[in-house]
This record gives C-alpha cells, sequence and structure tokens, in this order.
C-alpha cells in the first residue's frame, strides 16, 4: 500500500465517534482527550485521578464536555461496567504505571496494573458488540535492550530488565495472545474487534509534572532556581513532542475501525534518528529558553539500572500508514518553553493547549 502524503487525522471520520480513553488523567490522556474533543468525539474517560499537583487534566479543564470515570483499571467490575454503559466504537489504552524508578519501588503495583489491567480490558472488550478497534498503547521500552545505536523495529525481541519495561513487554504478549485466541476474525461471533499495539519514543510536552521525568525536573529546577541533578546525563532516549505519537494513534485506530485486521499489529512511532539526543544536550537546549537560569551536576549515588541508548524505527508507520514527525526536536522544546511560560503569566491553559494542538495539525512533516 502506497503512503499517505501528509497524513492526519480525519476530522470527518472522528466527528460522533464514540471513543473511550483509559488513563484520560495523565499527562499523555489529556493531551490526547484534548485532540479527540477538537475532532468532535464522544469520549469517555477511565482513569485514576490525576497522578501529579499541579496536573495538566486540571490546568486544561481536560474533564469539559466529556464523560469521565474515575476509577482503577485494577478494577474488573468497574471496567466492565464503564464499557458496557459507554458503548464505544473506538477505545484507546493508555491506563498504566508508567515509570521505570516507581517500578523498583512496587514491582507488584507494576505488574497488577499494566498486565492484569490490561486483561481486564480485553476481557471488557470480548464482552461488547460494539468496539471495533483498540489501540493498546505500550512503550518503546518492551524490547529486550542490547545498547545498540540504531532503532528497534517492531519485530525485534521483546524483554526488560526493569519490572516497568518487562511489564509492557508482557502487554504486548498479552495483547497478541487475545488478538490471535478471542479477536481473530475466525473467532468472533459478535462485531468484529480489531486489536493494535503502538510503541512510541520518549513523549514530552507542556503540562508533564511527572516524578523521575527529565523535562519536568528541569522545568523544576530552573522555577527553584536550584541545581539540576541528572543522574544519566549520556544516556540517549527517542524524544518526541506528545502530539507526534497521538496523531500516529488516530491513524492507526481509523485504519483499524475501516480495513480492520491488515493492521492488527505493532507499530513504532519515533522521531527522526537526529532527534534521538542525550540527556545532557536535551538539558541545555532546553535551558537556552531561560538564559542563566540553570546550573546542573551529576548524581553520584548509586542508581537502579536504566538503559542507556534506546532508539526506534519508525519506518513502518511511515511507509504504510503515512505518518511523518511534524516538530524537530528544537520546535518541540520550544512548544513547552511557550506552554510553561504562558501558564507561569497566568494564561487560560485549555486554550493554549488547544491552540498548540492546532497549530500541530497544521505544521508540515519534517
Amino acid at each position: 500500500m502506497n503512503a499517505m502524503t501528509n497524513a492526519s487525522a480525519n476530522a470527518a471520520f472522528w466527528q460522533g465517534k464514540r471513543v473511550f480513553i483509559t488513563g484520560h488523567t495523565g499527562f499523555k490522556g489529556s493531551w490526547l482527550t484534548l485532540t479527540l474533543f477538537r475532532l468532535g468525539a464522544k469520549i469517555t474517560g477511565f482513569a485514576l485521578p490525576p497522578p501529579t499537583t499541579p496536573a495538566l487534566f486540571d490546568l486544561a479543564r481536560v474533564g469539559e464536555g466529556i464523560h469521565s470515570v474515575i476509577a482503577d483499571i485494577r478494577d474488573a467490575d468497574a471496567i466492565h461496567r464503564a464499557v458496557r454503559e459507554a458503548r464505544p466504537e473506538i477505545l484507546f489504552h493508555l491506563a498504566a504505571q508508567p515509570l521505570v524508578r516507581q517500578s523498583y519501588a512496587d514491582p507488584v503495583e507494576t505488574y497488577t496494573t499494566n498486565v492484569m489491567g490490561l486483561i481486564h480490558l480485553l476481557e471488557a472488550v470480548r464482552q461488547s458488540d460494539s468496539v471495533r478497534a483498540l489501540v493498546n498503547i505500550t512503550s518503546d521500552k518492551c524490547y529486550e535492550n542490547r545498547e545498540w545505536l540504531w532503532g528497534y523495529r517492531e519485530n525485534e525481541s521483546l524483554g526488560g530488565h526493569d519490572p516497568y519495561s518487562s511489564s509492557k513487554a508482557c502487554a504486548e504478549i498479552v495483547t497478541a495472545a487475545w488478538r490471535s485466541s478471542f479477536f481473530a476474525p475466525k473467532t468472533q461471533t459478535r462485531t468484529q474487534t480489531h486489536i493494535a499495539t503502538a510503541r512510541a519514543g520518549n513523549v514530552i510536552g507542556g503540562g508533564d509534572w511527572g516524578k523521575d521525568r527529565l523535562i519536568p525536573d528541569i522545568l523544576q529546577a530552573i522555577s527553584a532556581r536550584q541545581p539540576l541533578r541528572l543522574r544519566n546525563p549520556r544516556a540517549i532516549r527517542p524524544w518526541q513532542h506528545v502530539l507526534e505519537p497521538l496523531s500516529g494513534y488516530l491513524l492507526l485506530a481509523e485504519k483499524l475501525y475501516a480495513e480492520g485486521a491488515a493492521w492488527a499489529e505493532a507499530w513504532n512511532f519515533g522521531p527522526a534518528d537526529a532527534d534521538a539526543q542525550s540527556v545532557q544536550q536535551i538539558t541545555k537546549m532546553l535551558a537556552q529558553h531561560w538564559p542563566d537560569a540553570l546550573h546542573w551536576e551529576i548524581e553520584t549515588e548509586s542508581q537502579p539500572h536504566e538503559a542507556y541508548a534506546l532508539k526506534l524505527d519508525a519506518s513502518k508507520a511511515r511507509a504504510r500508514l503515512g505518518w511523518r514527525p511534524r516538530l524537530d526536536l528544537r520546535a518541540a522544546l520550544a512548544e513547552i518553553a511557550r506552554w510553561q511560560q504562558a501558564w507561569q503569566a497566568g494564561e487560560d491553559m485549555r486554550a493554549v493547549t488547544l491552540a498548540q494542538i492546532a497549530a500541530f495539525e497544521q505544521a508540515s512533516p519534517t
């Protein structure tokens, strides 16, 4: 199939669609919810309360105009009831314990949320007669990391040194098992449901206050005028603005809904190779928006293991979905600085966030 040119979400497709988002109160889920709200979708969100204070969900009033269910993905009865009542046509699964370091502190929570929570959701979808497309967002860390300097492709081995990465590899395996056992065309007796997984890079953007995440740590150090302590300044990650993978998830969901099984597989959404930069380089680039406001030093205490190098190969998404990144790393960091400065100036952050989404949709691919 030929790639589309400058592919982007189809507003006519999303208008009035019943969409269910797990994890809608989180950083990434909030951006996705507002994006789909702009497209005219009828949204049900299912998640725990916002994980941080402040939170993008609160500042941008993400709950306005949607049905928000505050509950735990580990509660099977709650997720079954919510899916049954919402009768969604399309479902995005983002609810997760998303932090490597937290997974060392509480591995049981990580596995029960990231694996059993997914299983509860898949079982709820299996009993539904409305869901036609499910995009399960896992992580770039689901791959067995071999510290390669080239990007991992969708057919590389799954694995994980730490509990978080391992739990995301498990989520991929669980999804594949349910897809083969219960959602293959010949096994379904109700509405045909097609399931894909999406693996994104390290997402960054305005409104992120996540613990042990680089961008929030930088912004907090700048605001407090305190030194930033970097754990692994030479670590390389595939940094991308949060709207980049979200645009890919929307394209993928459209294909699953309209064309089905040919798209029900794993997909990478990662930045151009040049944007896979070190922690130290990202720090320097973002700090340029606040001249003379940041000093950093290397953390000397022993730290839990984290991969040194991680890159994604998104060739398949580019070739088949026509997906392309729109913001290079420098532009992404500039958008973060603008969002942060608008918040500090007391602006309407719902309007600011929606304006950044609108600008992104009009941007040309890099």
